[in-house]
Order: C-alpha cells, then sequence, then structure tokens
C-alpha cells in the first residue's frame, strides 16, 4: 500500500520543527504563512534592506502544505498561461510574460547563490494532445509546435497525437527542499521564523498592526499575509477563493531499462491540453510523479485532513498513467497524497491592502504558486513600503477579480462547471454554461 506522505516530505532531510514564538516582539515586518509566498517575502525583505527586522509565522510547519504537495513546476507565466493572460489583460501581456521570465531567471540565480540543493532543472515544458480537437490549441505550423512523430520521438507515449515544447519558461523542483533552502537562507540575512504559532487576531494600533497568537503578541510595523487557501483575520477575503483539493501518485523509481522505454529527458515536464489535465515530471530520483484531473472541491469550502485520502481519485489516476505509458506495466506506486490550494475566479494570483496599507496580501494562485510567488512577494513588499513599481502599476496587480458566491451557489456553480468541462474535454465544445462564464470572466481551475 502506497504512503500517503507526500514524497518531497519523506525524507530524513527535513528540517526539525521551529519553536513557536512566545512572549512579545516588536518588528518591522510580520509574514504570516511558512509557504513559498511568506518565505520569499521574508526572504526578498531582508534581501532589498539590510537590517529590517523580520518575524515570519506558520501555523503548522514550513512547506507543510501546497508548498510541500505540489508537482514542482516551477514556471514563468504569472497569469495561469499565456490564453488567460492575453484575454484579460491584453495591453499589458507582453509586459506581464517579460516579468515572468525576469522572475524565473531570478528564483535561478537565488538558488544558485545560496546552494540551495533542490534538484532545480530548466528544461522547459510539453504539452501534449491526447484528443484530435487538442490539435489546433497547440497552434500547428508554429515554433514549437510537434506533430505526433516528433512528440513521441521526444516521449514515447501512444496516447500523444501533436505536442508544444516550450524551453526555458518552466524549471523543474523538489519544492520542499527549495522552501527549506530560503528558510535558510532568510535567517542567514537575519530574519526570525516560528513554526507550530498560529495567528489569531489582526488590528490596527497607532501606525501599526498588532497580531496575536495563542502564545505571543506581536507589534508590526508591516504585515504580508500568505495564508493562500487557509482561512485568515481579513472578511473581505471569505468568498475571493475556493479551497480546491489535488491529488498526486508517485512511483517507484525508474530502471535504465524503464526510462529508456520512454525515452524522457527528465528535465522536461509534461502535461496534457484538457480542461481536467494531468501534469507529471520525473523526479531527481527518476520516479514519475502523476498528479492532476481532478480538482475536488468540498462543499462549504471545507478544509481538512480526511479529505486527502479519496480511493476512486487515486483509481483513476493509476488508469490514467496505465494508458498514457502501457510500456511501464508493473511498475509499483510507493507514494500517494494530496493538498488543497486556493483558486480564484480569474486563475491566477490577485493582491489587495488592508489596515491603511499596513497589511498587504496575496492569494487565489491556483496551482502555479511555486514560481509566481517570488513575483508576488516583492509586490507585497512594495505594497506595504507604499512605493510605487513596474509591478504595482500593473492592472493585473490593482484588480482583484470576482468573488465566488456564498453556498450553496459555490458547491452548485463549481460542480456544474466541472461536468461542463469534462463534456468539453469529450466533445470539443464549450456549452452556454461555459460560454457564459467566458463572457463574465469568471472561471473554475486548479
Amino acid at each position: 500500500m502506497p504512503t500517503t506522505l507526500p514524497l518531497w516530505l519523506d525524507t530524513p532531510l527535513r528540517p526539525a520543527p521551529r519553536p513557536p514564538l512566545t512572549g512579545e516582539r516588536e518588528v518591522d515586518l510580520l509574514v504570516v504563512g511558512g509557504g513559498f509566498t511568506g518565505l520569499w517575502t521574508a526572504l526578498r525583505a531582508v534581501e532589498r534592506d539590510p537590517g529590517t527586522r523580520v518575524l515570519l509565522v506558520e501555523a503548522d510547519r514550513i512547506a507543510e502544505h501546497a508548498t510541500g504537495r505540489n508537482g514542482g513546476f516551477c514556471e514563468a507565466s504569472l497569469t495561469h498561461g499565456e490564453g488567460n493572460g492575453r484575454t484579460r489583460w491584453p495591453e499589458e501581456y507582453d509586459a506581464l510574460h517579460e516579468l515572468g521570465l525576469r522572475n524565473l531567471d531570478a528564483i535561478q540565480e537565488t538558488v544558485g547563490r545560496y546552494d540551495i540543493d533542490c534538484g532545480f532543472v530548466r528544461g522547459g515544458s510539453l504539452a501534449v494532445a491526447t484528443r484530435p480537437h487538442e490539435i489546433e490549441h497547440l497552434e500547428p505550423g508554429t515554433s514549437g509546435f510537434l506533430d505526433e512523430s516528433a512528440v513521441r520521438a521526444l516521449v514515447d507515449s501512444p496516447t500523444y497525437l501533436a505536442g508544444r515544447h516550450t524551453p526555458d519558461e518552466c524549471a523543474l523542483v523538489d519544492p520542499a527542499r527549495l522552501a527549506w533552502g530560503l528558510a535558510d537562507a532568510a535567517e542567514r540575512q537575519g530574519a526570525v521564523l516560528a513554526e507550530g504559532t498560529r495567528l489569531l487576531t489582526l488590528t490596527s494600533a497607532g501606525g501599526g498592526v498588532v497580531a496575536t497568537t495563542d502564545d505571543a503578541t506581536v507589534r508590526a510595523r508591516r504585515v504580508v499575509l500568505a495564508t493562500n487557501a487557509f482561512p485568515g483575520p481579513l472578511r473581505r477575503l471569505r468568498y475571493a477563493t475556493v479551497p480546491v483539493y489535488d491529488y498526486v501518485l508517485a512511483t517507484e523509481p525508474l530502471t535504465d531499462a524503464q526510462l529508456a522505454a520512454i525515452g524522457w529527458d527528465p528535465a522536461v515536464g509534461i502535461s496534457d491540453s484538457g480542461n481536467q489535465f494531468h501534469y507529471y515530471r520525473i523526479t531527481p530520483d527518476r520516479r514519475i510523479l502523476w498528479g492532476g484531473y481532478d480538482a475536488i472541491y468540498h462543499y462549504g469550502r471545507s478544509i481538512e485532513a480526511g479529505h486527502e485520502d479519496r480511493e476512486a481519485t487515486f483509481a483513476v489516476l493509476e488508469r490514467n498513467f496505465a494508458a498514457t505509458f502501457p510500456q511501464l506495466a508493473g511498475i509499483r506506486f510507493t507514494h500517494r497524497w494530496a493538498g488543497v490550494i486556493d483558486t480564484c475566479t480569474r486563475f491566477c494570483a490577485f493582491f489587495g491592502t488592508a489596515h491603511r496599507g499596513r497589511t498587504a496580501y496575496a492569494a487565489g494562485f491556483t496551482g502555479l504558486g511555486v514560481g509566481a510567488s517570488r513575483f508576488a512577494a516583492d509586490v507585497l513588499l512594495d505594497l506595504v513600503d507604499g512605493r510605487p513599481t513596474e509591478r504595482t502599476r500593473l492592472r493585473m496587480v490593482r484588480r482583484r477579480p470576482l468573488p465566488f458566491p456564498p453556498e450553496p451557489l459555490a458547491w452548485i456553480g463549481i460542480n456544474l462547471t466541472r461536468w461542463a468541462l469534462a463534456r468539453e474535454d469529450a466533445t470539443g465544445r464549450r456549452n452556454l454554461w461555459l460560454r457564459t462564464l467566458d463572457r463574465l470572466g469568471l472561471g473554475f481551475d486548479s
């Protein structure tokens, strides 16, 4: 039976938990959340202004949730792909694309500068079509397009009909080791990190903000909230996102013969082109990580550990894996796990402020936070510093997405949308419900 411990966290290299915060503290910047957004914010704060008193608090452990449970795709895109970006911000998409490439370059530079051992490789991404109607979305005849023989020469699967290889715009990492490396780098630059420290309240006080936890009080000049899918103290975010569960399998390590049978360059990450899509890659220890397809929302925006072991979804993932790589028949899955991500109606991060600009927040990454979280950290620091920049002038940063409705409308709408997306995958046609959502600029994704 596979372990339910996420592959990335199933290692003796995992650092021991840092002690929780106690007593009273006064800091320049309080960061709430020990995932990628919070870690990048803490590190960027001390890099941008050495000597800044930075405190990060995490309710659980560093990288315990989405940061340590994802596929490790570190993408340049800040907009959940070119199509979404050009549709929503056509006049600034080229600038967003350039900012995303610069952001990925900066992540690579940071990994090298701090000698973070996270298996960082930058071989780009491969999108594959497995149904005839998906081929046209890969833009036949343009640079990067691969016909059936070309894509199967790159990675051999009988399900592949075409592909598009985008070099240099995606890296693969061990996300937990990247997070642990960022935490260590931030501490070496003077930041303080506390785990097992849950934020209870956040209120304005004088020229700053006061935060309380179970055993501590923190007076901060500025605050950054990086709690993503988990509820925070700001009521304005109550309907901005919904938590969605994503499921993942990992195989035993591949032998040389198995790897040769599929001919896959381990530096390239793959996703298929449906709405219900798989993402998959080869890990540094030569396992295949296979995730996605089902994106499960539970009524009432429920988040609980019991949602992580969903037998029906794992069975679907196994069947689809077997169809994709029949030459690997008999391979064992050693790990299966799930994690909760935050999705918003525009599919990529949004930003805002509270407490008269002294608090800033980001959420809604919709599965693309590994890379976009560093860009978000710089935006958040610009916002709490009141600093106009190229980033804060973006419409993407200045405008928030439409919220999801309350229950039962959220549950009804999300499940109707999931059904409609599955129908589009089968037929290639968007029905009236999806076309209406398109006109309203709404959606549901993972």
